[in-house]
């Protein structure tokens, strides 16, 4: 595949454009959380066959994504935009100064555009930002029914690092949309950890 050129996606213009982001799956990784008497508890992170498609929209959400909102003060975007100067493919970056992680805060590609490699030249993309800024990891949130986008990002090197079961809803765990979170992680020179 040619490589599609990824431009800067400036916050005075793309400010607020809607990150159409819709996750279907067949699987979800499933949480098994028991209790061990008083010393602790036993957690499983199961990859299970959904009984029918799990489809998640952003008109279920109060919170639509997209980009640069408020409460990412820092954030910088980088897509593909088309003929017309529409939005093809983002992400977005963050930093969270205090602990020196940049965090992924969007990724998307359209339909017409995935499988062609374009989710990894972005994701290049966020990890070249992280390592000019020399943070020390590179972050992001996804959830337990976004099967596909897991096995992208563990195989772009991201590993495990946390959870949460009521991040979304009080019911997490039975929507089989729980939250997870994922770590790439540098030296100090900057190089893969």
């Amino acid at each position: 595949m040619n490589k599609i050129e990824i431009v800067a996606l400036p916050k005075e213009q793309w400010k607020g454009a809607v990150v159409p982001l819709v996750t279907r799956s067949d699987s979800y990784y499933d949480f098994e959380i028991k209790q061990l008497d008083n010393d602790g508890c036993k957690i499983e992170l199961v990859k299970r066959k959904a009984e029918s498609e799990i489809v998640h929209t952003p008109e279920e959400y109060d919170f639509p994504d997209s980009l640069y909102q408020d409460h990412w003060e820092k954030a910088e975007a980088f897509g593909v935009v088309g003929d017309n100067n529409e939005l093809l493919a983002c992400i977005e970056v963050c930093p969270e100064e205090w602990s020196n992680r940049l965090m992924v805060t969007e990724l998307w590609v359209s339909d017409n555009l995935r499988g062609k490699g374009l989710g990894k030249q972005l994701m290049d993309k966020a990890k070249e930002v992280a390592q000019k800024q020399k943070r020390r990891a590179l972050m992001l949130e996804t959830q337990s029914c976004n099967t596909s986008a897991i096995g992208f990002y563990l195989h772009e090197g991201f590993e495990l690092i946390g959870f949460d079961t009521c991040c979304y809803t009080n019911n997490d765990i039975g929507r089989r949309e729980v939250r997870i979170n994922l770590g790439y992680f540098f030296n100090r020179d900057g190089k893969r950890w």
